[in-house]
């Protein structure tokens, strides 16, 4: 299967652990030395639509992807913590100790 870096960018990344949606491939890591790709890089979440920036980006190995397929990557990744959604008033009661 051949696959251009414009079709890799349209492919969703999905975790077969545990079945979540990390997001869509943005780019990709090469070696230039040995002309082969070492990651896929899907960048973070925009933070209040991208006013307050974004999450971190998500960095997966090469020897994590599983299969690629016709419009999505499945990897073997899990993300080291896991994201906490709390929103607004969830973090404002935590920093008041309520």
């Amino acid at each position: 299967m051949n696959c251009r870096l414009g079709d890799l960018r349209n492919k969703e990344v999905i975790s077969v652990k545990d079945g979540s949606r990390i997001g869509f491939v943005s780019d990709v890591e090469l070696d230039v030395s040995s002309a082969q790709l070492t990651a896929v890089v899907v960048y973070g979440r925009l933070k209040l639509f991208g006013l307050l920036g974004r999450e971190e980006d998500r960095v997966i190995p090469w020897k994590e992807i599983v299969l690629f397929g016709d419009d999505t990557v499945l990897v073997n990744y899990q993300e080291k913590e896991p994201s906490r959604r709390r929103g607004f008033f969830g973090t404002l009661l935590e920093k008041l100790d309520l």
